[in-house]
């Protein structure tokens, strides 16, 4: 809810600027003629409406509507010059006025620019102020807990609470040790592990803890699997991790059992190497924190994805509709059972939706064997369906999930929940394939075979992790005219 008023008050405040920095543009041209007019718009309050809504849906693409907690007001005013820049330049050629003298056109221009810029920036700064304020009165914290295997953790909290303004409120510390270590200090209580060869913990009290610090009681952490439990509970946005150079396995747990819940992890240095560009770096009051598995594309790319694959999977679908038509009679007529099969895959953020595809294998299939991967010479393949794979054209259905928004044109696959609950236990970071929309195509399978075995899937997620690791436009359309070859010399599987 805090959210959503925010960003309301955001929005209504840039409409409010970016509008009034029209009306004084239109004033200081056609009724104080600081510039040479020009011919006069008829509709001045029409024409203030639509660029107030061209300007912000240029703010939307470039994240200035993104979520953020105490964000830097300088890093939002270089966007802000960036985008009114560029954005000038384009409206000017967009609308240039022939009528003008070449010196008067670049006046009016400079004017434009440099009064919707001081509006824009205004209206920014103002609410930004205010937002941070509000901060640090305590109002609109993020909801964050300490984790850690070291006496850092007391660091980590004292600077925290000692700066509120970060945004973050801390609600919990817990400093874990393993059970042959002996704690002696008053404040360390056992915990007692859960289960044939469960991990035993401690959890010790921050020393110096504020009133109002809500240190988790003792039998909320078991182990590092119950640490979902504690963040769903708790309703923890932000988790701090603090972990040394021989934590390699305690991070891993970490990102297993954290990876795809609504949380943001934080990683303090010493040990980000190994994440291999899964991170990047934040300042709260000068201690350097690591964002772990941070969002692949900037807000402007996502958004820019998101009509490709809207503009590209329309058109396919729509121009060679008597195609797809067609090919549908031709599966229903040369086996029986439907022409599309719908199947319960896995998308993004753990979330489930139905995937549809041409049915390449007989009606029965898994009757008797319950969920397995195909293989290269299935028998269950329909003749039809055997063609169908190796042209790719069983995935056009897909289109359709590509345009109500469950995949992408290109991302990781989708699997079914029957296998992504066994392959989250068996492949290491596998959850971080699901932080991305799937995708009717992917690295994997333009570089890889179709999943088989377990091994199949661990080297596909190799692939799928570059791919996240360097998600960009570019990258998409290499893969998808990889695709396209792949399609039309029938390599598919």
């Amino acid at each position: 809810m805090l959210r959503r008023l925010e960003l309301t008050a955001l929005v209504v405040t840039d409409f409010l600027f970016l509008s009034l920095g029209f009306l004084f543009y239109y004033m200081a041209r056609f009724r104080w003629e600081w510039v040479t007019p020009g011919p006069e718009p008829p509709w001045p309050f029409v024409a203030m409406l639509f660029f107030a809504v061209i300007w912000m849906l240029a703010f939307l693409f470039a994240g200035l509507y993104r979520e953020q907690y105490a964000p830097s007001r300088f890093d939002e005013l270089a966007l802000i010059v960036k985008i009114i820049t560029f954005g000038s330049l384009g409206l000017f050629f967009a609308f240039y006025d022939t009528m003008l003298t070449a010196g008067s056109s670049r006046l009016n221009l400079l004017l434009y620019w440099a009064v919707m810029l001081v509006a824009a920036s205004t209206g920014r700064v103002t609410m930004r102020s205010l937002q941070i304020a509000a901060l640090e009165r305590g109002y609109g914290l993020r909801k964050a807990m300490v984790v850690g295997w070291s006496d850092r953790v007391h660091e980590l909290y004292n600077e925290i609470v000692q700066h509120p303004a970060p945004g973050l409120r801390i609600v919990g510390a817990i400093q874990m040790h393993p059970v042959e270590e002996t704690v002696t200090t008053p404040e360390a209580t056992m915990m007692v592990g859960g289960g044939d060869g469960a991990k035993r913990f401690l959890e010790t009290r921050v020393p110096g803890a504020v009133p109002g610090m809500d240190v988790f009681p003792v039998e909320d952490l078991r182990s590092i699997q119950d640490l979902p439990a504690i963040v769903e509970r708790y309703e923890v946005q932000d988790v701090l991790l603090m972990l040394g150079p021989d934590d390699q396995g305690r991070l891993t747990e970490v990102l297993q059992v954290c990876d795809g819940m609504p949380v943001r992890l934080k990683l303090v240095p010493d040990y980000y190497q190994i994440l291999g560009g899964m991170a990047r770096t934040e300042q709260i009051y000068g201690l350097p924190l690591i964002e772990v598995l941070p969002e692949p594309m900037r807000p402007w790319e996502r958004n820019a994805k998101r009509l490709l694959d809207l503009a590209i999977a329309s058109a396919i679908f729509l121009i060679g509709l008597p195609v797809w038509i067609a090919v549908g009679i031709m599966v229903r007529l040369t086996s029986p059972g439907p022409a599309i099969y719908k199947q319960e895959r896995v998308g993004q953020d753990g979330e489930s939706f139905l995937m549809f595809k041409f049915r390449t294998m007989r009606q029965d299939a898994e009757s008797g064997t319950g969920p397995v991967w195909a293989t290269e010479n299935d028998p269950r393949y329909t003749a039809m369906g055997r063609w169908l794979r190796k042209t790719r054209l069983d995935e056009i259905p897909q289109l359709v999930n590509v345009i109500v928004g469950d995949m992408s044109l290109v991302g990781p696959r989708p699997e079914r929940p029957f296998f992504v609950k066994k392959l989250v236990e068996q492949v290491p970071l596998y959850t971080r394939r699901l932080r991305v929309k799937p995708g009717i195509t992917g690295l994997a399978q333009v570089k890889w075979k179709y999943d088989e075995t377990v091994e199949d899937v661990k080297q596909k997620v190799k692939y799928d992790l570059a791919y996240i690791s360097n998600m960009s436009i570019r990258l998409d359309l290499k893969i998808l005219f990889a695709t396209v070859r792949t399609a039309l010399l029938g390599k598919g599987q």
